[in-house]
């Protein structure tokens, strides 16, 4: 029996511009299987954009992407919909569909041609749905949810998909702190079963927290890429973000700590 490949994904030497401008600039790094890696950086760093050559939304000008070791660019749509679903961010639903019809859209992969869902693919709706505490909005037109409800809702279409590789841009950003606790708390379980997760975020606590790496982005590049522990320090994060942070370990959860310094307090290191 061949053994699975420990690299889900690698990017190697990736540059991409929007039209003159820089987005990502000679990135290299691999998706373990099995993994969480958390993609951190300011605005502007590149983060969305790296997700979107990851799922081969994006083609770079140059260096490449590998999916299970052939190029991304070869993998039928229909092949890699089946191993990777991606949680874009603030995902918009244009129609008046209902949760559960949303769902369902993650099972396409697995269906046929103009074939429609049966039981089985009803049950796997169902179980994402349960998974991500959206089944008592089966029934709720798609637009009639909070925003924080349609990112879960999101997140189950994803999981009805039922991938090796889990790709997410700011899955916790329309969350309230109780409910993107349980996001992350969910992803570990994911991850437990085998799951592999790439998730772009802004919150560096949570990524310490529930990342295993994390690859830190600035004008396109990767600065560093590594445990949390290690790549979130007190001097990397001043100098990549550039402002006065308080960076110390959390005496429960052993985690990193990062707290941003109102101006008063930044006054005052200076002095």
């Amino acid at each position: 029996m061949t053994e699975a490949p420990h690299t889900l994904l690698s990017l190697a030497h990736v540059t991409f511009r929007y039209r003159a401008v820089p987005a990502l600039n000679d990135v290299s790094l691999d998706l373990t299987r099995g993994e969480i890696l958390g993609i951190l950086g300011p605005n502007g760093s590149g983060k969305s954009t790296m997700l979107r050559i990851m799922s081969g939304v994006l083609h770079p000008q140059s260096g490449t992407v590998d999916w299970l070791g052939s190029p991304l660019s070869r993998v039928p749509r229909t092949v890699l919909a089946r191993q990777m679903a991606v949680v874009p961010q603030g995902g918009t639903i244009e129609f008046p569909f209902s949760v559960m019809e949303v769902v369902l859209m993650g099972r396409a992969p697995h269906l046929g041609g103009f074939a429609f869902e049966g039981d089985q693919d009803v049950q796997v709706a169902e179980a994402a749905m349960r998974r991500t505490g959206t089944l008592d909005l089966a029934h709720r037109c798609i637009h009639e949810l909070s925003g924080g409800e349609r990112q879960r809702v999101i997140l189950a279409r994803a999981l009805a998909q039922v991938p090796q590789a889990l790709l997410l841009d700011e899955p916790g950003a329309f969350l309230d702190i109780r409910h993107a606790v349980e996001l992350y708390d969910l992803l570990r379980d994911l991850q437990a079963e085998g799951m592999t997760i790439a998730t772009v975020l802004h919150d560096l606590n949570l990524a310490a927290l529930y990342c295993d790496r994390v690859a830190l982005l600035k004008a396109g590049r990767l600065v560093r890429l590594g445990p949390p522990a290690e790549v979130i320090s007190y001097a990397t994060v001043r100098d990549v973000y550039e402002t006065e942070v308080y960076v110390d370990t959390n005496d429960i959860t052993g985690a990193v700590n990062v707290l941003p310094l109102s101006r008063v307090y930044r006054e005052r290191l200076k002095r």
